[in-house]
């Protein structure tokens, strides 16, 4: 179909339009005058050309909708809901919308329709469900699982603000929800909540995150669960803010000051989302950490259909309180800083009877936790922090290799990137090469049999949407040679282009 516009062709990548040229071969082309057609569907409203102009994307749709046998009630229902204030633009709108299908059923162009069937899914109660919804359901399902009250510290900030919106509606599930002055007021307000013993998080996104750095300090240094999540979005500054990127993965693993280590984990979808707000969750409080929980502005308003699961399949987190104190030759105390066997400090709550003890950001003294300057015991303190948040790679799964174990090329993604890449992967393996496809959702520490997975395979492609981030620290961590796939246009990757650059590799 051809749409009339008066956009210049290379907004659409195109040097010369492709239904002029003779470039299309094999295919038959319809020209639709969408523009003339909507003027004349709105001929009577009496609007501008510019209003008018605006509608015509909505005739394409109508359109689409006759040739896929889809109802157009579902959309004409959305339109009520999204325009129902303005009654012009709701009324153009619809009006535009059964144009192009009524368009499509008279028009006698098209040979054929077709029908699109249900999606063949597993049996089970779905709903649709976007990323920060999911991400808001996942750290109250985290909350209830714990026996935890949940405290969300956050100041607005796009795209991740749906996420304090979506949390305020659950206060009959002891969800606590601060709309903070600033990012650091969010993130430290939220300190103090797990100091007194509730699951704490913050929310923000990528300009955000660079200011709660000296907070996040605080909570390495004091040892306190915390999750901090980060909707990426297009930068630096204020950048791209409605577009998506993945350029935050540096600032999420090594962005503050001094040796500063902090779990980072990566949701791939709108429905990994929710767990992988559990997961945060569940790894904050087991190892006395801050985790950020990286999303992107792709998934988290992308939505998806997401099959409700069932509370006794949901992971129990475990959470224990020291109930006895320790004993130093001058009667019980309680020794804030002593560990057990992955080097985890315990979590009393402020007001327990003979439990009373303070923290702070000054260095401590490992076991007692008393403000020290000793130069030996700082860089005792700073190997001990690091190897705690190391020792989380014991705590889960290895990754896992999806097509061949080993062969010729290996494609490794993060984050939103999941579907493209598993498409074209799935793409390249349908005409027999030798080609499979990893994606790490834990970030820092990497899964504890990375190392061997790269190795397993001849080239290893890294697509991600910056200008190389996970490449570089796989580079850095295992010496493998990555070669690079990097998109930074605020856009997600298209199949095609992942498709392409594999088999470019195997060419070689």
């Amino acid at each position: 179909m051809r749409i009339h516009s008066a956009r210049p062709t290379w907004k659409a990548g195109y040097a010369n339009n492709p239904l002029d040229d003779g470039s299309i071969t094999g295919r038959k082309v319809i020209r639709v005058p969408i523009s003339k057609l909507t003027k004349e569907a709105l001929k009577e409203m009496g609007l501008g050309e510019k209003q008018i102009d605006r509608c015509k994307n909505f005739f394409a749709l109508g359109l689409v909708c006759w040739l896929y046998g889809r109802p157009l009630e579902p959309t004409i229902e959305w339109i009520q809901k999204k325009f129902g204030k303005n009654p012009d633009v709701e009324q153009s709108n619809r009006k535009t919308l059964i144009a192009g299908h009524a368009f499509g059923e008279t028009c006698e162009l098209f040979h054929s329709s077709y029908q699109v069937s249900k999606a063949k899914l597993p049996a089970g109660k779905y709903r649709r469900i976007s990323g920060n919804e999911a991400v808001a359901l996942g750290l109250v399902a985290a909350s209830q699982l714990s026996g935890k009250d949940l405290f969300y510290g956050s100041y607005p900030i796009t795209p991740a603000s749906d996420v304090l919106h979506n949390l305020s509606r659950y206060k009959s599930f002891n969800v606590k929800t601060f709309q903070a002055e600033d990012e650091i007021a969010a993130i430290t307000s939220a300190l103090g909540a797990s100091f007194a013993g509730d699951l704490a998080v913050t929310g923000t996104s990528g300009p955000g995150l660079a200011l709660k750095g000296e907070a996040i300090g605080l909570g390495v240094m004091t040892e306190l669960p915390l999750v901090i999540v980060d909707v990426q979005r297009g930068g630096p500054s204020t950048g791209l803010p409605t577009k998506t990127e993945q350029a935050d993965l540096f600032q999420a693993v090594l962005g503050r000051n001094g040796e500063c280590p902090v779990c980072v984990i990566a949701a791939s979808s709108p429905v990994d989302c929710f767990y992988s707000a559990i997961e945060a969750g569940r790894i904050a409080m087991k190892f006395m950490t801050p985790v950020i929980l990286l999303t992107d502005g792709y998934i988290a308003n992308g939505e998806e259909p997401w099959s409700i699961p069932k509370v006794s399949d949901l992971p129990k987190i475990d959470i224990s309180h020291p109930t006895e104190l320790n004993g130093n030759g001058s009667g019980p105390v309680y020794l804030p800083y002593k560990r057990d066997k992955n080097l985890v400090r315990p979590w009393a709550i402020p007001g327990t009877k003979g439990f009373e003890h303070r923290i702070g950001g000054l260095e401590k003294a490992d076991g007692t936790g008393n403000v020290s300057y000793d130069s030996n015991n700082h860089e005792h303190m700073i190997h001990t922090r690091a190897q705690k948040v190391m020792n989380i790679a014991n705590d889960i799964p290895e990754q896992v290799v999806f097509g061949p174990q080993s062969g010729d090329v290996l494609v490794v993604g993060w984050g939103g990137t999941a579907g493209a890449i598993r498409s074209a992967v799935e793409r390249v393996q349908a005409q027999g090469k030798s080609v499979a496809y990893t994606h790490i959702k834990y970030m820092h520490p990497f899964p504890r049999n990375i190392e061997k997975v790269l190795k397993s395979f001849k080239q290893v492609l890294v697509a991600e949407l910056n200008m190389g981030q996970l490449r570089y620290m796989l580079r850095a961590n295992f010496l493998v040679d990555c070669q690079a796939l990097n998109k930074v246009q605020g856009k997600p990757f298209l199949i095609a282009e992942i498709e392409n650059k594999i088999n470019e590799m195997l060419a070689k």
